[in-house]
């Protein structure tokens, strides 16, 4: 275990944070499967592998969270614009994932960490990409999206707090559920994590400060930063083109064939 072993895991989040294959079951799994040191490759390893990925979105999206910034005072406005309407829906989607994560985040941070459940989810999301795929037509954009389709898109991103849903996959599934194109989904979900993401962090963070991490450990943190961001910004900008002329399905079948993977491996071991 060490700096390639950092690389790997920043790899992965980078990845996997943003496609619709759960970033939380790939680390739950790579580290349950090569046999890594969780104390090692712990909270403060996940609070920079999260502020990475944070990095990654927030430097993609600049624009429109600059113009984002710039619409507040209009949005209590009776003609918020665009911009001031997304920022409406983004507090709507915000909303589950803080209450959720308010009352339940330690019990599901405790009681849903292990590797069964998480190739259980993966199969789970698996099904929920195959159904979007196949039902309704998927060709609004985010100007027919209310309040209330936001929330929804927020209670899906809340259920992704269980590793392997899968924060993109659920939020992109109940988008395209709603009727948005695929890559207008995604993007409407990636911004409306940033608050999310943001605020998971700060709160790892802060946990993290009784820790004072050695300083082995802050190379470790260091790389999985970089590492994290740099994959997830090619990531972000790859995907987003993507989906503009590919269905979910081979996201799907990975899921499935990981989970599958997971589970005879760990029956065997």
């Amino acid at each position: 275990m060490g700096y390639g072993a950092a690389v790997l895991l920043g790899i992965v989040q980078g990845l996997t944070e943003f496609l619709p294959v759960s970033s939380s079951a790939h680390l739950i799994l790579a580290r349950e499967f090569f046999g890594w040191d969780a104390g090692r490759f712990g909270l403060p390893f996940d609070v920079a592998c999260h502020a990475g990925t944070l990095l990654a979105v927030v430097a993609f999206f600049w624009k429109d969270i600059e113009a984002l910034v710039r619409a507040v005072p209009s949005a209590l406005s009776r003609d918020p614009g665009p911009d001031g309407r997304r920022i409406w829906l983004i507090a709507a989607g915000t909303v589950p994932i803080v209450i959720v994560g308010l009352l339940w985040a330690d019990v599901l941070e405790r009681e849903m960490r292990g590797p069964w459940i998480a190739a259980g989810a993966l199969a789970a999301g698996a099904l929920l990409l195959l159904l979007v795929e196949r039902i309704g037509p998927r060709v609004k954009d985010e100007s027919s999206l209310t309040l209330a389709g936001a929330f929804a898109i927020g209670v899906a991103q809340a259920s992704a707090l269980i590793p392997g849903m899968s924060r993109s996959g659920t939020t992109i599934a109940v988008g395209m559920g709603l009727g948005l194109r695929r890559e207008v989904a995604a993007r409407f979900t990636f911004l409306m994590s940033v608050p999310a993401v943001f605020a998971a962090a700060v709160k790892e963070g802060l946990e993290m400060g009784a820790l004072r991490p050695d300083g082995p450990t802050l190379v470790l943190m260091a790389i999985g930063l970089v590492t994290s961001a740099v994959v997830g910004y090619l990531t972000v900008r790859f995907f987003l083109r993507f989906l503009t002329t590919n269905r979910l399905d081979v996201f799907a079948w990975y899921r499935l064939a990981l989970a599958a993977f997971a589970v005879v491996w760990l029956m065997a071991s």
